[in-house]
C-alpha cells in the first residue's frame, strides 16, 4: 500500500514539473503577455459619455466607439476605418473639437523624438460622416475653441487652417532647422519638461499665444546613421549639455483678426525657461510658468492679452528645485487649483484669481500623485494619493475647503480613475502585483463598483500554466538605518536551506519609483524567467526616489550618484547576509540612470557585486542635457566635484567583477559618446569587459528582433558570470 502511494506521489510530482511551463525571452518580448486595456479612452466633456479606439481583427478595421458612462452600453460607432479607404492604415490618435462635433484623426505617424511626431490629419464631421484630409505631415494640430480653425506647426513655423474657407494663414516665417522654432519645443524642453505643443488658443478663439525658441547659439550634436547604405548619413541637432548655452525663449501673442503679433515683455528674466503656458478661462489672460536656470525659483505669471504686460501672481522657491505642475486648473471665476511640495509633501492648493491662498485642500505626510478634477457644483476635488503607503495608489474625494474626505477605491494596489464629465461616475483602473489590470465603472459618491468592464481573465488563465512566483514587498533597513522600499522574486521551488545568487535591478533617478504594487511590466516577466532558472531578483528604491516626501527625494541634490550608490551597496550587504543568499554571487542591472548606477556599483562596490549590466548609461553628467542635469547638480562650472566624484568614467581602475556595457548608436537622449568614452577609459585602465553597440537604435533599443537578441545576450551573461 505504501509503495502505491509513493508511486502516485511520483507521478503527481512529474506532472507538476511538466505542467509548469518555462518563460522565454521570445515570448516575453513579442508581447505574449500583454494585458487588455481600453485604448485611447477619452471622457467627453459635453455629454456623460466616453470613447474608445477599438480594433476589429476579423474585419482588419478600427473604430472610434461611443459609450454611455451610466450603462457602459455602446451608443454609436462614430467612425469605422473600413468605410474610408483613406484610413486603410488605421487611426493612430484622435482629438475632438470643443463642441465634440468634429474629430481630427491622425495616421501615417512618423516619430521624431520621445513625444514629438509628424502625421497626416483628417477632419471628420460626425453628423455628416464626411472625412477630409486637411493636413500633411504636420505637428500638433489643435482646434480653436469655437471649432472654426486649426492651428498647427510645420517645419518650425506656425499656421492656422480655416475649416470653412479651407485657407491656410502662415503666422511665422523665420522658422529654420537648428536655428528658430515657433510653437514647438526644442529637444531639451520636449525631453525634460515633457511637452511638444508650445502654442495655445485663447478661450474666445481670437488669440494664439506661442513660444519661440532661438537655438542659434546652442551647441550641436551629430550622430552617424548607418542603415544599409554605402555611406552613412549624419543627423545633427541642437543639444544643450550641462553648463552650455540654452535656446533663448520668447513669448508672443498673435491676434487672429488683425494678423498682428505682439511680444510679451519678459525683460525681468535672464537665462530662464517657460516651462508651461496656457490661457486662463478669462479670454484676455494668459498664464505662464517661468523658471530660473537653477530651477529653484518659479513664477506663475498672468499676462494681459491686450497690452501683453505680465505680473507675478504666485511664486515658489525651494532650496533644491521646484517641480513644474501640470495640475494648474482654472475655475469659472479664474481662481485656480495648484499643486506644490512647499509643506514637504505634494498637496493641492486653491488660490483666488489674484494669487491669494484660499485654502490648502489636502494635508499630511503623504503625496498627491494625480489631480483628477473639481466638481464646481458640489465644490468637490477628486485626486489620487499615497495615503495608504508610498507603494500603493488610492482615489479620494474631498471638499474644496479640505473637509469631508472620502476614500473611493476599495482594493489594495494601484488605482487610477477617469471621471465622467458630471462627476457622477468614474472608470477605475486597478492592478497589483498579482492582479492584471481591471477596469470597472464606479460611483463617484461612494466608490462602489457599478459594473465590471475589462478584467483580463484570459491573461490570468494563460499565466496559470507558468506557475509564476509572486513579488514579495518589504522594507529593507540598511546598517546606516535608512529604511528603503523593496521587492523580491524568489524561485517558485524556493528552499530556505539552499544558497541562491541574487540579481538586483534598479533605476534610482530623482523622484522615480520601481517598487510599486502594480501589475507586471515586460521586464518583470524576464525577472520571473530568471527565477525559473534559480535566481532571486531584488529591487530597492534608495534615497532620492519619489513618493516619500520632498526631503527623501531631494537629499541627493548636488551629488547625484553618491547616496543612491551607497544605498544599493548597503542593500546588497544586507541581502547578502540572508541565510539563503550566496553573498559571493550578487549582480546588478539598470538602464539609463539605472545604467549609470549599476556602473558605479560594480566600481565603488567592487567587493560586493560580482557582475553588472549597464544599458544606455550616463557615464559622466557633463555629457547630459542642461535642464535635467542642472536641476539636480547645477552647472559643472559651479559644482565640478558633484559631477566628477560620482561619474563612473572616473573610477574604472576599481573594476574587479564582470561588466557588460550596452548602447544604441543613435541614442539622441543619452548619447553613445557616454559609452565610447567609458570603453576607452576601461581600455586604458587595462580592464577586461564585455560590450555591445546596437546600430541606429535609440535610447529604447528596440525594433525587429532587437529586444529578443538583447535580452538573450543579457540572460547568457548572467548565467555565465553569476
Amino acid at each position: 500500500m505504501k509503495s502505491k502511494q509513493l508511486l502516485i506521489l511520483f507521478f503527481l510530482s512529474c506532472f507538476s514539473l511538466v505542467a509548469q511551463q518555462k518563460l522565454t525571452v521570445e515570448e516575453i518580448y513579442t508581447g505574449a503577455f500583454r494585458a487588455q486595456g481600453m485604448d485611447e479612452l477619452q471622457a467627453l466633456k459635453n455629454t456623460n459619455q466616453y470613447t474608445v479606439l477599438n480594433f476589429d481583427r476579423s474585419a482588419r478595421s478600427m473604430q472610434i466607439d461611443l459609450y454611455d458612462y451610466a450603462t457602459l452600453k455602446k451608443v454609436a460607432t462614430l467612425i469605422d476605418t473600413k468605410d474610408f479607404s483613406e484610413l486603410a492604415d488605421g487611426i493612430d490618435s484622435y482629438t475632438f473639437s470643443s463642441d465634440e462635433k468634429q474629430i481630427l484623426i491622425a495616421n501615417n505617424t512618423n516619430q521624431i523624438y520621445r513625444h514629438s511626431f509628424t502625421a497626416d490629419f483628417f477632419l471628420y464631421t460626425i453628423a455628416t460622416k464626411q472625412l477630409t484630409k486637411v493636413l500633411t505631415q504636420v505637428q500638433e494640430p489643435t482646434f480653436s475653441p469655437d471649432g472654426t480653425k486649426i492651428a498647427f506647426a510645420k517645419e518650425n513655423n506656425l499656421f492656422i487652417y480655416n475649416i470653412a474657407s479651407k485657407k491656410t494663414t502662415q503666422i511665422t516665417t523665420d522658422g529654420k532647422k537648428n536655428s528658430i522654432i515657433n510653437g514647438i519645443t526644442d529637444w531639451v524642453y520636449e525631453e525634460e519638461f515633457a511637452f511638444v505643443r508650445a502654442f495655445d488658443w485663447s478661450a474666445d478663439s481670437k488669440k494664439l499665444a506661442y513660444i519661440r525658441f532661438d537655438e542659434t547659439e546652442v551647441p550641436e550634436f551629430s550622430m552617424n546613421i548607418f542603415k544599409k547604405d554605402l555611406y552613412p548619413t549624419v543627423e545633427t541637432f541642437k543639444y544643450p549639455k550641462a553648463g552650455e548655452k540654452n535656446a533663448l525663449v520668447s513669448l508672443f501673442l498673435y491676434d487672429v483678426n488683425n494678423n498682428a503679433t505682439k511680444p510679451v515683455n519678459l525683460g525681468n528674466y535672464n537665462d530662464f525657461y517657460i516651462a508651461r503656458m496656457k490661457w486662463t478661462n478669462d479670454a484676455n489672460v494668459l498664464s505662464a510658468q517661468v523658471l530660473n536656470r537653477h530651477q529653484d525659483n518659479l513664477d506663475l505669471l498672468f499676462i494681459d492679452g491686450t497690452t501683453a504686460a505680465a505680473k507675478v501672481v504666485l511664486n515658489e522657491k525651494d532650496n533644491a528645485y521646484v517641480d513644474v505642475t501640470d495640475n494648474l486648473t482654472f475655475l469659472k471665476d479664474n481662481s485656480f487649483i495648484w499643486t506644490s511640495e512647499k509643506d514637504g509633501f505634494n498637496h493641492i492648493y486653491w488660490y483666488d484669481k489674484t494669487g491669494k491662498l484660499k485654502s490648502q485642500v489636502t494635508k499630511g505626510n503623504w503625496e498627491v500623485t494625480a489631480y483628477y478634477g473639481l466638481d464646481e457644483k458640489t465644490k468637490t476635488v477628486f485626486y489620487q494619493s499615497t495615503e495608504n503607503g508610498s507603494t500603493v495608489r488610492d482615489i479620494y474625494k474631498i471638499g474644496l475647503d479640505g473637509k469631508k474626505k472620502v476614500k473611493l477605491s476599495e482594493k489594495n494596489g494601484t488605482n487610477g480613475a477617469i471621471f465622467s464629465p458630471n462627476f457622477q461616475y468614474f472608470i477605475n483602473t486597478f492592478s497589483n502585483a498579482t492582479t492584471p489590470p481591471t477596469y470597472t465603472l464606479n460611483s463617484a459618491s461612494s466608490g462602489k463598483v457599478v459594473q465590471p468592464i475589462v478584467d483580463n481573465t484570459a491573461l490570468t488563465e494563460k499565466l496559470k500554466k507558468y506557475d509564476l512566483p509572486t513579488k514579495e514587498f518589504f522594507e529593507l533597513t540598511t546598517e546606516k538605518g535608512n529604511k528603503l522600499n523593496a521587492w523580491m522574486i524568489k524561485p517558485k521551488d524556493f528552499d530556505a536551506n539552499k544558497k541562491y545568487p541574487v540579481f538586483m535591478y534598479q533605476y534610482s533617478g530623482p523622484g522615480s519609483q520601481q517598487v510599486a504594487n502594480d501589475w507586471l511590466d515586460t521586464n518583470d516577466y524576464w525577472f520571473m524567467m530568471l527565477s525559473q532558472q534559480g535566481y532571486i531578483t531584488v529591487c530597492v528604491d534608495g534615497r532620492g526616489t519619489g513618493f516619500k516626501g520632498a526631503a527623501f527625494k531631494k537629499c541627493t541634490q548636488k551629488q547625484l550618484g553618491k547616496l543612491e550608490v551607497e544605498d544599493q551597496i548597503d542593500a546588497a550587504k544586507v541581502i547578502g547576509n540572508y541565510s539563503y543568499v550566496d553573498k559571493t554571487r550578487i549582480g546588478i542591472f539598470g538602464w539609463s540612470y539605472g545604467g549609470f548606477m549599476s556602473s558605479n556599483c560594480i566600481l565603488k562596490g567592487s567587493d560586493v557585486f560580482k557582475m553588472a549590466i549597464a544599458v544606455a548609461p550616463v557615464t559622466n553628467w557633463r555629457f547630459y542635457d542642461s535642464i535635467y542635469t542642472e536641476r539636480y547638480l547645477q552647472t559643472p562650472q559651479e559644482n565640478a566635484n558633484g559631477y566628477d566624484d560620482n561619474s563612473p568614467i572616473n573610477f574604472v581602475s576599481k573594476l574587479k567583477g564582470n561588466y557588460l556595457l550596452i548602447h544604441g548608436s543613435a541614442d539622441d537622449n543619452v548619447h553613445v559618446q557616454n559609452s565610447m568614452q567609458m570603453i576607452e577609459a576601461l581600455v586604458q585602465a587595462n580592464k577586461q569587459f564585455d560590450w555591445a553597440i546596437y546600430p541606429d537604435k535609440n535610447h529604447g533599443i528596440y525594433g525587429g528582433k532587437t529586444r529578443i537578441q538583447l535580452f538573450n545576450k543579457m540572460t547568457a551573461f548572467i548565467k555565465e558570470k553569476l
